[in-house]
């Protein structure tokens, strides 16, 4: 073809290259294919899943000589079928980025700068500095309810990390921690998806998203409440798009303000930040009223007809037991009425008197159409109809949730919520069903996983306090079901030193004191009180992901040391280099481990509906940048180092935790050990099953047992069959427990064992073999035991009573020999949810005229009052939520690293109704003053239709909404909205209350 270059140009200017290249006579799909072609030609293919959201999509690399040249979607993924969202896609800049860390550093105290120093010091000084935060802070013993107990622990260490790291690097990061006797260790759930695990936890038993994401196309019903799925889970949105296209299913939002989801949304629903419960509630008043619920479920999987205490009381907004000096409740009255042999007494009637659903049914009868609506400030027939819309429902119905959920100080009970509806309705365990908790990192899911929080051991399991300082004491509270586990993960951690003469070194192990909740707070608290010497920070950019980030700083600069492992120097790591800051005046050193990015690594990785993927390795490290894994092999061999000469018993945790993993296979010698082994042969274990309770095996975390079994490594399966066309692909990676993916599928079958919905099974009893069989794994305590036995009749295995809770008593399980066998948990502030206004309100709690009911009667806030000022609505009329966008993830750590995401979203801002401009006389793009009782920061105006104002106990209140992904680093930075935020948190988690906290705005 005779084409000239002002010809070529005169039409790709026209039309863009592929068109005017097909408008020449070129077949664009062979040009395409040929392009592609040629610029893969040589290069090495590797797969991977993606860096953001926790929905684990499947990506497609090429590398060549070393250095990655094309990254996609991957095709086989059931996730994402070969979508990327803007982020997923964006990230493939990152492993040739200029600005990564390539080599590692050190900031001196006092000084103004960084030095480049080699990997050997920065080891010997990150070790040096661990050993001496451990040494200053150690606690021995401690006095504590006037009893004088073994502690063994550190309270001048701190670890905080994981979400953003491989499953394998979270294990060693937790055995790093507790052989080193640190009790404060945190990673983003605490920011983010604390609150789910113990709102689920109290209904199910497990506290994890119930269905995947292909289930999705079996439900009819999916309601959005609290998430703006479209930007913060796009292809968990592409999942939901494809049922309604594809089946007609109904999408519901509820939310603060107009998104990209409610455009999308079949209905939208506005309602005022934290009221989520007010409204929830009269659904659940108006299904008992009508008796639209399934009863048959409810009697057959609930606690719904259990007879409760007759001294149980609710009364003036407080459940019986309260004690206001100490802000917390005494449990007793909220149990069940408990017969001869122990077990909740049954009524035959589901609204007998002080049965479980009487009681629901007079909670929530206070819930009126006009209470809901003067509390929420949502009209009236908005209510009813979203209330009818849930109420003649009788198909599969899913909820799907994210932060504008667990955020608040209520966090845990708006979830609850959730819970009593679903189990109500009957939506859980079977297809198309569920409770949809939507991760927001990586690896979130598995960082809480793997007990990286104050409260928890790997697995879930709870971490010993003062008053489970013994394996004896602990078991009498959670029972022997646990205690197994525990005995596994110790025998894996301590080896030949876990034998049953010391309890299989249960006492290796750190005590917290149980009044003292050491979490991400408590660690910048404690440091500005000066007894925080030290942190050692993995993948998380707390100075700008905090709440009241003015304290996190305050906190730094009071510290020793701070270790901060990343691929990108972040706004913690220079929290000292701070704009205003005198860098001479803060005295922290600050030593920077520069880590691979995450296609740069191997390991697996858990998404939101945990299943466990594989990551293979792509391009080389940048720099010397080294894998997450090798620096925590070279931590720790020097850490163990310096203790080698150590006849203290107080360090032999260090000395004898096991470590004995090759530089060659790191990673799959991590793998073998967390999924577990025979201690006597080393053969792998293939489930949770095989796992014994007395030293015979080991497993660091119970729950990934079998996830690398006999057959090899189970997370790189990438097998497309659909038994069933569920949408659960059994063959592709693997799910935690046992590759279950509908959690609780026993109770979609009848007490005799065959499906209740004979249409759409998901597993069943097989009853010519003699076992249970599925399109599933049947989520069953032993396969063998039919339904007829005492397991067969466990829906819910992991609850004490086996049966799903609508009410949260406090209860435990015996063994025939009277010891506890299982426990189950109830949250701290109440058995069934109430609402209660934000810590910081612009109204009164219209429920309540009692003092102590305004807000959540358990919250203690403020804990450190001269940094933990409270704002009044007089000073602070209108209320501020905050949240992600579709274009900058988190703290903006990696996103506003790739120039073509910070073209989409360049900075920061406030979007303001256009009412509340017009009254303030702002317009769009003018500079703005936010302010809040703990700081102010200026942005520019986004004046919208999107948060329109609402009618709240007859006042007008407006809400404005800003995201929260910028700091003073990067290529693009901002004025971080998380210095405006409140840290009031959730008694039950210390989850902050972002969603909900008051703010003043003025022309700049």
């Amino acid at each position: 073809m005779d084409l000239s270059r002002r010809d070529f140009l005169k039409a790709t200017g026209l039309s863009g290259v592929g068109l005017a290249l097909a408008s020449l006579g070129l077949d664009m799909p062979k040009v395409r294919a040929a392009a592609r072609e040629f610029k893969l030609k040589g290069a090495r293919e590797f797969t991977s899943i993606c860096h953001f959201c926790a929905c684990g999509c499947g990506v497609i690399g090429y590398v060549k000589e070393g250095k990655l040249i094309n990254l996609e979607g991957a095709a086989d993924s059931p996730v994402n079928r070969g979508a990327l969202c803007s982020k997923g896609l964006g990230y493939g800049q990152i492993p040739n980025a200029e600005n990564r860390g390539k080599t590692p550093l050190y900031r001196a105290p006092g000084s103004d700068h960084w030095e480049e120093i080699s990997w050997e010091e920065a080891i010997d000084r990150a070790a040096h500095a661990m050993k001496n935060a451990r040494e200053k802070g150690w606690k021995q013993t401690e006095t504590i309810d006037g009893e004088t107990v073994e502690v063994r622990r550190t309270d001048g260490l701190s670890f905080i990390g994981g979400s953003q790291i491989n499953n394998e690097e979270c294990y060693q990061n937790i055995k790093m921690a507790r052989a080193l006797g640190v009790v404060y260790i945190d990673n983003q759930t605490r920011v983010c998806h604390a609150n789910t695990p113990p709102a689920m936890g109290a209904a199910f038993g497990r506290g994890a998203m119930t269905n995947p994401w292909g289930d999705l196309k079996n439900t009819q019903l999916v309601w959005i409440e609290g998430s703006n799925l479209a930007e913060c889970h796009p292809m968990g949105l592409k999942n939901v798009m494809a049922a309604r296209e594809d089946h007609g299913t109904r999408i519901v939002h509820v939310d603060v303000r107009y998104t990209r989801t409610s455009k999308i949304a079949d209905d939208y629903f506005q309602l005022r930040p934290g009221t989520d419960i007010v409204f929830l509630g009269y659904i659940i008043s108006q299904m008992l009223e009508t008796g639209k619920f399934n009863r048959d479920y409810v009697l057959r999987n609930t606690n719904g007809a259990c007879l409760l205490r007759d001294d149980y009381r609710f009364e003036d907004g407080l459940f019986s037991g309260y004690d206001e000096a100490a802000k917390s409740y005494d449990m007793e009255t909220w149990g069940y009425a408990l017969g001869a042999d122990g077990k909740p007494q049954k009524a035959d009637d589901l609204f007998a008197p002080n049965t479980v659903l009487t009681r629901l049914k007079e909670h929530y009868s206070r819930y009126t159409l006009d209470m809901v609506t003067n509390i929420t400030g949502m009209p009236a027939e908005d209510v009813k109809r979203a209330a009818q819309i849930w109420l003649d429902n009788d198909k599969p119905a899913v909820m799907m949730y994210a932060l504008g959920m667990t955020q608040h100080t209520v966090g845990v009970q708006n979830i609850r919520c959730f819970t009593i509806m679903q189990l109500l309705k009957g939506n859980i365990g079977i297809s198309g069903g569920g409770i949809d908790a939507m991760r927001g990192q990586p690896n979130v899911q598995a960082s809480t996983d793997f007990g990286i929080e104050f409260n928890m051991q790997p697995g879930y399991l709870v971490a010993p306090t003062h008053k489970t300082n013994t394996l004896a004491k602990w078991t009498k509270a959670y029972g022997t079901f646990r205690r197994k586990w525990y005995v596994n993960m110790t025998k894996a951690w301590f080896g030949e030193h876990a034998t049953a003469e010391n309890d299989f070194g249960f006492n290796y192990g750190a005590i917290r004191n149980g009044h003292h909740p050491d979490s991400i707070y408590a660690i910048f608290e404690d440091a500005y009180r000066g007894t925080m010497h030290a942190l050692y920070l993995c993948g998380q950019n707390p100075q700008v992901t905090n709440a009241n980030a003015g304290l996190v700083h305050d906190g730094l600069a009071k510290m020793d040391s701070l270790i901060v492992q990343d691929i990108f120097v972040n706004e913690t790591a220079e929290f000292w280099n701070r704009p205003g800051d005198n860098p001479a005046d803060i005295q922290t050193e600050v030593i920077y481990l520069p880590a691979c990015s995450y296609l740069e690594r191997e390991g697996s990785i858990t998404n939101s509906m945990r299943l466990i993927q594989w990551r293979m390795k792509g391009p080389d490290p940048v720099g010397s940048s080294k894998p997450d894994y090798e620096i925590n092999n070279l931590l720790w061999r020097r850490i163990v180092e310096l203790y080698k000469d150590s006849g203290d018993p107080k360090d032999d945790p260090i000395r004898f935790m096991t470590w004995d993993y090759s530089d060659d296979h790191t990673v799959e010698d991590i793998m073998k050990e967390i999924s577990g082994r025979d201690t006597a042969t080393g053969a792998l274990v293939n489930g949770i099953g095989e796992l014994k309770d007395n030293g015979e095996t080991s497993s660091g975390m119970w729950i990934y047992a079998g996830y690398y079994g006999r057959e090899g490594n189970m997370t790189a399966r990438r097998g497309q069959e659909d038994p069933g066309n569920i949408g659960i692909y059994p063959k592709f990676a693997w799910a935690w427990p046992d590759n279950i993916h509908i959690l609780y599928n026993r109770a979609s079958c009848l007490a005799d064992g065959s499906p209740a919905d004979p249409e759409h099974p998901v597993v069943w009893w097989d009853r010519a073999a003699g076992k249970w069989t599925g399109y599933d794994v049947p989520d069953v305590g032993n396969r063998l035991h039919g339904p007829d036995t005492p397991d067969g009749q466990k829906p819910f295995r992991m609850n004490g009573e086996g049966i799903a809770r609508i009410y949260a008593a406090p209860y435990q399980d015996k063994n025939p020999d009277g010891t506890t066998r299982d426990a189950s948990s109830t949250p701290v502030d109440g058995p069934i949810p109430e609402f209660y206004e934000p810590c910081e309100s612009p109204t009164h709690n219209a429920l309540h005229e009692n003092k102590n009911a305004q807000q959540n009667p358990c919250l203690i806030y403020p804990r450190l009052p001269e940094k933990q000022p409270v704002g009044t609505p007089d000073q602070f009329p209108y209320v501020l939520c905050s949240s992600g966008i579709a274009e900058h993830w988190c703290s903006g750590t990696v996103t506003r690293n790739i120039p073509w995401l910070n073209e989409l979203v360049k900075e920061p801002f406030v979007e303001i109704s256009e009412q509340l401009a017009g009254k303030l006389g702002i317009k769009a793009g003018d500079k703005v003053k936010v302010s809040s009782a703990r700081s102010e920061v200026v942005v520019k105006a986004m004046v919208t239709k999107r948060a329109r104002p609402l009618m709240v106990n007859g006042q007008e209140t407006h809400m404005v909404w800003m995201p929260y992904s910028w700091g003073f680093k990067g290529l693009s930075t901002g004025p971080s909205t998380n210095y405006l935020t409140i840290d009031a948190l959730d008694p039950n988690t210390q989850e902050q209350e972002f969603k909900a906290c008051l703010v003043n705005l003025a022309k700049a």
